[in-house]
């Protein structure tokens, strides 16, 4: 709520209270002339010192509750104005036994420093009036900080609930788009995979050839059910599960040897602890260009380079694929997601065919751990 920062309302509040403070001792009638400057300083301080309320509300009340004893002391009798100022705000940030402390201690000060510089001496009943007076507008200084103080607490409280119920709400939304694709989709998908695989099967067992068309609905269909089950997994996620990244890029690569695909992991450099979406982004980048490999290029290497630097992390992949120099690659969605993460992230990504044949994805992520 602002509390703790210096503005340029504080400043002006400083000077325009150390102004008043001095206008009236100006003007008031004191009698020990031989300390003016030490009171009018000590005016300027105890005014000056509220600059700092926010930040330093305890050392503020201290600096103002001596400055009032002092200027009284040498004869100016000037209303505590900076030491309510000083109260106000160190109720407001919390610190109340301190305030009452040092307000007991000041108000049994202030009549003595009245008595010792000639002040007042018209009577007692005068005294207890004034003194009286005083310890009202402290209570009422500490009463406006107490309630802002409280205001601020609620308003706080109130900002907290609103933002857990956006977040269940959030919540209960992702489980119920997760119901809807689940109840929509897994049933249809799971229908075309299956007779896929049984005219496969039925057509390999009559010893006819298979289609290309078939097969490739065949895989299709295993990779959607698979990427369907990722996605509701995912939407149903609470975030309590660790994300894929770096430390998953080996299970890719063993994957894809799984499938009849040389591949191979080189990591260079001491990894350095990288933002969990650089993290996730590599696991990605090295996800689709491998699973683009295994489907499109027809190859059989594949090399996965991570090289990590100081203030980059640097990822490569080839391949030894049947795509020609010069060819442009076709934008497919795969590659697209790749770029929109890549530059989301402030980073680089080239995907072209390499010069000696076959095809390279590279990109390059900053690596910025500052918040």
């Amino acid at each position: 709520m602002g509390r703790g920062r210096f503005g340029v309302g504080d400043g002006a509040i400083a000077v325009g209270v150390a102004a008043t403070l001095l206008i009236t001792g100006v003007s008031g009638r004191h009698t020990a002339t031989h300390l003016d400057l030490l009171g009018y300083a000590l005016l300027t301080a105890g005014g000056l010192a509220l600059a700092a309320r926010r930040r330093a509300p305890l050392p503020v009340l201290a600096v103002t509750g001596l400055c009032a004893v002092g200027y009284q002391a040498a004869g100016f009798d000037v209303p505590a104005v900076a030491y309510l100022f000083a109260v106000y705000a160190a109720v407001r940030a919390g610190h109340r036994f301190a305030t009452v402390v040092v307000s007991v201690a000041v108000l049994a000060a202030l009549p003595l420093a009245a008595l010792a510089s000639g002040l007042h001496d018209t009577g007692e009943a005068f005294a207890r009036a004034r003194g009286a007076l005083e310890l009202a507008w402290l209570i009422a200084a500490g009463a406006a900080g107490e309630a802002l103080r409280q205001a601020e607490r609620r308003a706080d409280e109130a900002e907290r609930t609103r933002e857990e119920t956006a977040r269940r709400r959030a919540d209960e939304e992702r489980l119920r788009i997760a119901r809807e694709l689940h109840d929509a989709l897994t049933h249809q998908i799971s229908v075309i995979k299956v007779q896929a695989e049984v005219a496969v099967h039925v057509a390999r067992k009559r010893g006819e050839q298979v289609p290309e068309a078939l097969l490739a609905i065949q895989e299709a269909g295993r990779e959607a059910t698979r990427e369907l089950r990722a996605t509701l997994q995912a939407l149903r996620d609470d975030d309590t599960a660790p994300p894929r990244g770096l430390d998953h890029v080996p299970e890719l690569v063993e994957r894809a040897r799984a499938i009849g695909l040389d591949a191979t992991l080189t990591i260079e450099g001491r990894r350095p602890e990288v933002p969990a979406a650089v993290d996730r982004t590599v696991y990605r980048i090295v996800q689709e260009s491998l699973t683009n490999i295994a489907r499109h290029a027809d190859a059989a290497t594949a090399a996965v380079r991570i090289d990590c630097r100081p203030d980059t992390l640097a990822v490569r992949v080839d391949d030894d694929g049947k795509a020609a120099p010069g060819a442009a690659p076709v934008p497919g969605v795969g590659l697209l997601g790749m770029r929109e993460r890549v530059t989301a992230l402030g980073g680089r990504l080239r995907a072209a065919p390499r010069d000696g044949g076959g095809f390279t994805v590279q990109a390059e992520l900053p690596v910025d751990r500052t918040p």
